[in-house]
């Protein structure tokens, strides 16, 4: 799954792929922010990009992501709940 990061302005609804930002590997900053991401919002404008995430770092700094969802995505969700709740894959 690709990303590149964000800006996001809540008013006006703005999205935006940020200046010099490279495509990532969505997995990749995923880890990099201990998972601690969340979703904002459906992107229907921005090339193969379905979604806008927020992740948090360490000192709860957000930053904006663009991410292309596939399935795999959705089942990493679905293991990271199932994970949550104390349930076995």
């Amino acid at each position: 799954m690709k990303s590149i990061q964000a800006e996001f302005k809540k008013d006006p609804h703005k999205i935006k792929i940020k200046a010099k930002a490279a495509q990532e590997n969505w997995i990749e900053v995923c880890s990099r922010f201990n998972d601690d991401v969340e979703r904002v919002c459906d992107v229907n404008d921005l090339g193969d990009y379905t979604g806008l995430y927020q992740c948090f770092d360490e000192a709860n700094k957000s930053f904006f992501y663009l991410v292309e969802e596939d399935k795999a995505l959705f089942r990493m969700k679905r293991r990271h709940f199932l994970d949550n709740i104390g349930r076995t894959r």
